[in-house]
């Protein structure tokens, strides 16, 4: 019965941003302090107070719009969105609504095997509320307004999303492309990026937009997959049993890994919207974006594709990509060192230097070291287990020159077939149990085989060479 049904999800994306002040005031707009140790006269609102507009925040606006191929609005003004909440001083909240600084664009990104595009309807700047606390005293409700004017970006998507899945990559990418463009830390866990999930289900051929739900603050990618997915069965179960969806906000409580209502869902005449009278009209001249446009780096998928050329893994390339850091050192390394195969390093880099980049004795490890590192390996002049137990280990420890290491500590890889044959023939000859299994049939035991030779030659046989000796000892009559 659920296969009859298709959901129907859009998302608004809060995006905090990396300012050092607040939207409209010089308030501190750092992340914790004590309560209420970041409010001067106008994040508590005091009578006579004017706002002030953050150039950063405008411009930061304009930076993402242009990585999402928005179109830049070149007159935006604000508005007052009138709620009455204790953490929200004014009354009301200074946002936009009737010319949001960016209109259209859309986020390409991969959702597993296929990659997935969302298109935008907007993007406008806001500031944020501060925050309430119940958890001290049930009869008591504590207000901390460091938060209150906070920079913002909310972005609203069109109702794309067919799944959870989908809506726990975009997210991803999403936090990877703010960290790209330096406009937010992206750090979910403190509340810089959190999103309120639009669902709603119709029959699978529908196109109707039945009453959704919305479930509110959702701070992680994962919770918000487990969210969308209980609501879509929540939503299908109540329409099979007679009910009908109606228009609600709902919250998500983790521990239990369900949703439950928390009020009726306001429609846009409820916050009573109109223009704010004590900010001027946003004015963006082409210089100002042409400006910002140049100051835009390589983004994810600009990254992806080029990476994609080179016949990388895509599980390798989502690795190399995660920070912009990676991804430019990883690009230098290739333009600086073509001799090396970017198959080669990328495994290097994915499953040695990542996993351990910040240890210390990594620090005084250069390019130049990882290049001659992978070259002798990539022309088999050391064994790959050689290379990473005993080679890396000592220039960790001691970063010098890598051919000098290398002949020093005597690992050069052997190919004398003789002597490797000589080899294989003593370990075959103290393995007779084995010896017999492979001969009935247990093929996969030759791994065995190649385990013990490699020991006896201190990790230096060169294991083509060895496993074709073996191979040819083992099959013989």
């Amino acid at each position: 019965m659920l296969e009859q049904y298709e959901p129907v999800i859009g998302l608004e994306v809060h995006i905090q941003l990396a300012t050092k002040s607040k939207a409209f005031c010089g308030d501190s707009a750092a992340y914790g302090g004590a309560p209420n140790s970041h409010v001067g006269l106008i994040s508590l609102a005091h009578p006579g107070t004017l706002p002030r507009p953050n150039q950063s925040q405008v411009e930061f606006a304009i930076r993402l719009g242009l990585a999402l191929d928005c179109e830049i609005n070149r007159r935006s003004i604000f508005d007052r969105k009138h709620y009455f909440y204790a953490d929200l001083p004014k009354g009301f909240q200074t946002t936009q609504n009737a010319q949001p600084i960016c209109l259209g664009g859309r986020v390409i990104f991969p959702a597993g095997a296929e990659n997935k595009s969302i298109r935008l309807h907007h993007i406008h700047m806001e500031e944020d509320a501060g925050k309430s606390l119940h958890e001290e005293d049930p009869h008591v409700s504590l207000i901390d307004l460091n938060r209150a004017g906070v920079p913002l970006l909310e972005m609203v998507t069109e109702p794309d999303f067919r799944s959870g899945d989908e809506v726990y990559f975009f997210i991803n990418e999403l936090r990877r492309l703010v960290r790209y463009l330096e406009i937010s830390d992206g750090n979910m866990e403190e509340g810089s990026l959190r999103c309120d999930c639009n669902i709603s289900v119709r029959k699978k051929g529908e196109n109707i937009l039945n009453p959704r739900s919305e479930i509110k603050n959702v701070n992680s990618a994962r919770y918000a997959r487990k969210a969308i997915e209980y609501e879509i069965e929540r939503q299908i179960k109540l329409i099979q049993s007679g009910g009908t969806p109606t228009q609600e906000t709902r919250e998500f409580i983790v521990d239990k890994g369900i949703t439950v209502g928390l009020r009726s869902k306001e429609d846009a005449n409820d916050y009573r919207y109109f223009p704010e009278p004590d900010i001027l009209p946003i004015v963006i001249s082409d210089l100002q974006i042409e400006e910002i446009q140049n100051s835009i780096p390589s983004l994810p998928s600009q990254h992806r594709e080029n990476l994609g050329r080179l016949n990388l893994s895509p599980e390798d390339i989502e690795i190399i990509i995660e920070t912009r850091e990676r991804a430019e050192n990883f690009n230098h390394f290739l333009s600086s060192h073509p001799e090396i195969s970017a198959k080669m390093a990328a495994n290097f880099f994915v499953n040695k230097w990542y996993p351990n980049e910040t240890d210390s004795g990594y620090s005084a490890i250069t390019h130049s070291h990882i290049a001659d590192f992978i070259d002798l390996i990539e022309k088999k002049k050391i064994s790959s287990t050689m290379a990473y137990q005993k080679l890396w280990p000592t220039l960790v420890k001691e970063p010098q020159d890598v051919n000098y290491l290398f002949k020093k500590l005597n690992l050069a890889q052997t190919d004398d077939s003789e002597a490797l044959e000589s080899m294989a023939k003593a370990v075959i000859a103290a393995n007779q149990n084995q010896l017999e299994k492979y001969r009935k049939g247990k093929k996969g035991i030759i791994t065995f085989f190649m385990g013990q030779l490699m020991r006896k030659s201190k990790g230096k046989a060169n294991p083509e060479v060895a496993r074709k000796i073996l191979e040819k000892i083992l099959d013989a009559p």
